[in-house]
């Protein structure tokens, strides 16, 4: 499907990134009427309230866009997920991970470029526990981070993903889990446990770095039991995924699996608190429509 000619439900968080989105705006609203689409602008409250005008949107045969973080469009991802409406985005947020990924530019006349073509990919979606997954899932000191992550009010950037890690890091204490594939049980004690449909989260952190989107799989990445120094050393290296080398980290592919845990963890997913855990983590295969640029076209 392209979407070429259709208008444009301009869906902007005015909270992302400090309010980033915000100064964008104007420069996407002139290069929109400049090269005339059609198109209109709402200011979401919430994902919620996010979510529900971009269902509207399409019911009208708008084509979604968001302007924000992963965390709006990962919750609108999540809601047009089984339908053919696309999914528009303009990276408006501290992380933009997916559209790293997908190629979208960060810069906004070179992203309402990539809505001008109208090119379109099928990707994969995660649940948890039955809440749509685009990104990465993470439980365990991934998931602590990025609680203190979206906390921290003074920091930009990249610097609150880092200040965010080693404030847990140095708090930390390992934990066990336990993962279920179909019959085969494993327990592993460390730092985390991640289910990625994407291969990036934190602004740029590749966790998974051979992560495909439309693979119809979850790369599972565990990292186990060693010391902090360590992990602190290592830490740098997840930015070309070059982590996943070491000895105590693991990764496995998997449609399904169901994760628990010693001790109390939220799952954080596009950079958003998602459910508890245990969880049961699935796949749906190709069930997201998003606006890529040309070259990443099916």
């Amino acid at each position: 499907m392209r979407v070429e000619g259709m208008p444009l439900a301009l869906l902007v968080n005015p909270a992302s990134a400090h309010g980033r989105a915000l100064k964008l705006l104007p420069r996407i609203e002139a290069e929109l009427d400049a090269r005339r689409i059609p198109f209109r602008v709402e200011r979401t409250k919430d994902l919620e309230d996010g979510v529900a005008r971009a269902l509207r949107a399409a019911e009208a045969g708008e084509v979604p866009v968001v302007l924000s973080g992963d965390g709006l469009v990962g919750a609108i991802g999540g809601a047009l997920a089984g339908s053919e409406t696309p999914l528009g985005i303009i990276p408006g947020g501290r992380g933009n991970d997916l559209a790293r990924v997908l190629g979208i530019p960060t810069g906004p006349e070179e992203a309402v470029a990539v809505l001008a073509a109208g090119a379109t990919r099928r990707i994969d979606v995660g649940e948890a526990n039955g809440k749509r997954v685009l990104g990465i899932a993470s439980v365990g000191l991934d998931s602590e981070a990025n609680r203190l992550a979206n906390e921290a009010r003074l920091l930009r950037g990249n610097l609150v993903y880092a200040y965010a890690g080693i404030r847990s890091l140095l708090s930390w204490k390992p934990a066990r889990f336990t993962i279920q594939v179909g019959e085969q049980r494993t327990r592993i004690t460390g730092f985390s446990v991640a289910a990625a449909n994407n291969r990036a989260f934190g602004g740029g952190m590749m966790l998974a770095p051979d992560a495909e989107l439309d693979d119809g799989e979850l790369d599972v990445v565990t990292i186990g039991e060693f010391g902090k120094l360590r992990y602190l050393i290592n830490l740098p290296k997840v930015f070309n995924g070059k982590h996943v080398e070491h000895e105590g980290v693991d990764v496995f592919r998997t449609s399904r699996l169901e994760l628990s845990a010693s001790r109390p963890f939220a799952v954080y997913a596009d950079g958003e608190h998602l459910t508890d855990l245990p969880a049961c983590l699935r796949i749906l295969p190709r069930a997201l429509s998003v606006v890529v640029p040309p070259q990443a076209e099916e």
